[in-house]
């Protein structure tokens, strides 16, 4: 005799039932589209080591994200690809006004006025070292000089037409700099702080890197990203991070660190929370479907719903415009 309450399958017997089992749904709403902007105006640049993304000119951006926003895209991330030469020790580039990221924030405010667009905040694309901030003459990390210029081009994101700014360098308290400088420009109310909190220094950024060109030229970024096995680290930064005025909290990479995401849920219940499915996994999907270990679509919907099951509101993933199609 079964027990009563060993029975399950009658609440989920019927197709209807199913997704009513779901805490969250994918919807197109949920997604964000990270775009790289290159200096060179009028390319497309295809990436050898991210299938189906390209390096955008300015000038060939609306024909990217025109079609996207057509099919109910609502939401980018930018991040600025800057020519070799302009790169110095201190990011002075960063916010340059004929810059990528700026221009590409006020075409897109311009074509787009309903798109959310969201701009990345870090050093290291413009940094002649590559690293994520100012440093010393013993080339460790000055934390006090990084917090101040992140904050500067933050705000001048924000005044270009940015509707939220999103610093991933990793400092400490840069949170708190940040949200000063929008309260002190008087642009607070209309510019949103996502908080990339939980970001470990993982293996999985390699794509990226060759993306925006933006590698270390010496040591790595593991005395100020998160040791990946360090649950408490990053729970504090999460905790730390809400304490400074954040908006939203990310945890990147994703996949990999679902814990990390319910655990942002439960320390910021009240808070959106976003998983960044970083380039490493996008291109990992990618090359097993390609290899035939499984379908491509089945397998990006299921590692969404793994993420929204874990907690997220937000997905950052690359493969936005392949869900765009099927999600319509």
């Amino acid at each position: 005799m079964v027990e009563i309450d060993s029975l399950l399958h009658s609440g989920y017997h019927h197709p209807a039932q199913r997704p009513w089992q779901a805490e969250r749904t994918l919807t197109k709403g949920a997604l964000m589209y990270p775009i790289f902007v290159t200096h060179e105006q009028d390319s497309l640049i295809p990436i050898p080591s991210m299938p189906n993304q390209c390096r955008v000119g300015v000038n060939r951006l609306e024909e990217v994200v025109a079609p996207l926003v057509a099919k109910g895209l609502q939401s980018v991330m930018l991040f600025g690809v800057p020519d070799d030469f302009v790169k110095d020790a201190f990011g002075t580039s960063a916010d340059d006004p004929n810059g990528p990221v700026i221009q590409a924030t006020r075409l897109l405010k311009s074509k787009f006025p309903e798109l959310l667009v969201a701009c990345d905040v870090c050093l290291c694309e413009y940094t002649s070292h590559g690293h994520c901030g100012h440093l010393k003459p013993d080339n460790t990390i000055d934390n006090e000089a990084s917090v101040r210029r992140l904050a500067e081009v933050a705000v001048n994101y924000a005044k270009a037409g940015a509707d939220c700014v999103a610093p991933s360098d990793m400092m400490d308290g840069r949170m708190r700099a940040i949200k000063q400088g929008l309260i002190d420009a008087g642009i607070s109310h209309r510019v949103s702080l996502m908080a990339y909190s939980a970001k470990f220094a993982s293996a999985l950024y390699g794509p990226f890197r060759d993306a925006a060109c933006s590698g270390a030229q010496f040591g790595d970024r593991s005395a100020y990203q998160l040791p990946p096995p360090s649950r408490g680290l990053a729970r504090r930064a999460i905790e730390r991070d809400l304490r400074e005025g954040a908006d939203m909290i990310m945890v990147k990479p994703a996949g990999f660190y679902m814990d990390i995401i319910r655990d942002a849920k439960e320390l910021a219940p009240n808070h959106p929370i976003a998983a960044y499915q970083v380039s490493g996994e996008y291109a990992t999907i990618h090359h097993a479907a390609a290899a035939g270990v499984y379908e491509l679509k089945p397998a990006v919907l299921e590692s969404m719903t793994g993420l929204l099951r874990a907690g997220c509101n937000i997905v950052i993933t690359y493969f936005t415009p392949e869900l765009l199609d099927w999600l319509s």
